[in-house]
């Protein structure tokens, strides 16, 4: 076993004892310490700022892309928001403990269903500093030890981070980050059974294919988001544009900004120009399909390829359809089963929308940048699961928990 693997699983093994002992805190003693945290944070702000310099020159000089780099930088005003996310979880309600079901036998036995921790969860992630904050406290609020490993590119904002959230007084070892980038310390985690119960990867395609492809335990799986906007024909087209410009434009390295416009047919010719120079405005590329060439005569034209492409990056990609259904059809298709929303009047268009597309989150008239753990009022988050089992959509706390059954009785036997 190399020296690498040795740590990595020394890490586990710490990890499984760690969990034990955050079984035994109370909700009160948590959230102590994660205000403590969200305090330590704030404290180590200018360290934190420097360690983040080094990472955006490491990445300019790789020649990231403008979005990349705006994912990867901290500045004070998102330090603070860090900090206030930690303290905004501290004051959520502890679910572990919470009693899911309960009920009596005939035979006088009293049958709990409890939320409890999962035990112990690996997150592999990429580029987000702040993943390595909103992961750790998550875990640490449902009684979960933590091992994080992050991606090259934030390697020293991320050491910093874990340097800080130490300083709130977790049992040792509840928070771990690997301090390696070597891509086989993610083959190695992926296969520590025997100390995960749960292996969460976040980032490209490319790198939750091959955790999954790894992992000897269960993944939930958080893929690109191919996010869609559907103007219908009965839209409020001002409406539509303001959902397009603020779904695309607001956030664009994200994976719940806008990445494909659909447009009803029989609003095109009014709507593609207007929603157009709103995006023009906002330097926003545009790739369109044959019949979208037609209103619109100087975009790009999009390829198949585009239908099914996450760009992180000011490009938008629009096709005409001229139904709801082929607009369903397509997202079904295309789509990452991630967010998608429709614009319209219409009250039964949009249920039939609503139940159609497969995806985990699905709007009506509003913008898919609100495919969020904050938004949705869960504090921080993990992700945004696009797997159907356990946890679907944005992650939070009760979807950190497993459950147990505890049965009292007096001592009844069975016959």
């Amino acid at each position: 076993m190399s020296s690498l693997q040795e740590t990595i699983h020394q890490m586990g093994k710490q990890a499984r004892a760690a969990a034990y002992q955050l079984a035994q805190l109370s909700s009160d003693e948590k959230n102590a310490i994660l205000r403590a945290m969200a305090a330590a944070i704030r404290t180590a702000a200018p360290e934190l700022l420097a360690a983040n310099a080094k990472d955006i020159a490491a990445g300019t000089e790789k020649g990231l892309s403008a979005a990349m780099l705006d994912r990867l930088k901290l500045d004070e005003k998102r330090i603070e928001a860090m900090a206030a996310g930690i303290d905004q979880v501290a004051t959520l309600p502890d679910p572990v403990g919470q009693v899911m079901e309960k009920w009596t036998r005939p035979n006088g036995i009293e049958i709990e269903q409890i939320r409890v921790p999962i035990g112990t969860i690996g997150i592999i992630y990429e580029s987000r500093p702040n993943v390595t904050a909103d992961a750790a406290v998550l875990c640490f609020k449902t009684g979960n030890a933590t091992i994080l490993r992050g991606g090259s590119e934030a390697i020293h904002s991320n050491v910093a981070i874990a340097k800080a959230l130490a300083q709130g007084g977790a049992p040792e070892h509840a928070i771990q980050l690997i301090p390696f980038t070597d891509r086989e310390s993610v083959a190695v985690l992926a296969g520590m059974d025997q100390w995960l119960d749960l292996i969460i990867p976040r980032g490209g395609k490319g790198l939750i294919e091959t955790v999954v492809s790894l992992a000897r335990m269960p993944v939930i799986k958080h893929y690109d988001g191919i996010c869609h906007l559907y103007a219908d024909k009965a839209a409020d087209l001002d409406m539509a544009v303001s959902l397009t410009v603020n779904a695309k434009t607001q956030k664009c390295g994200v994976c719940n900004a806008l990445e494909t416009l659909l447009v009803h047919r029989e609003i095109a010719a009014t709507f593609l120009p207007k929603v157009a120079a709103a995006l023009r405005e906002k330097n926003v590329e545009l790739r369109g399909c044959a019949e979208t060439l037609h209103h619109l005569t100087d975009i790009t034209p999009a390829t198949e390829e585009d239908w099914s492409t996450e760009y992180l990056d000011l490009i938008l990609s629009i096709k005409i359809v001229g139904s709801l259904e082929e607009a369903v059809s397509h997202i079904n298709q295309y789509g990452s089963h991630h967010t998608d929303t429709i614009v319209t009047a219409d009250h039964e268009a949009a249920e039939r929308f609503l139940r159609s597309v497969d995806s985990a989150c699905v709007f009506h008239n509003v913008s898919t940048r609100f495919a969020d753990g904050g938004e949705f009022g869960f504090g921080a988050e993990i992700g945004i699961s696009t797997d159907k089992l356990h946890a679907r959509g944005p992650m939070g706390l009760r979807e950190l928990t497993s459950y147990q059954y505890r049965v009292r009785g007096n001592g009844q036997v069975r016959g």
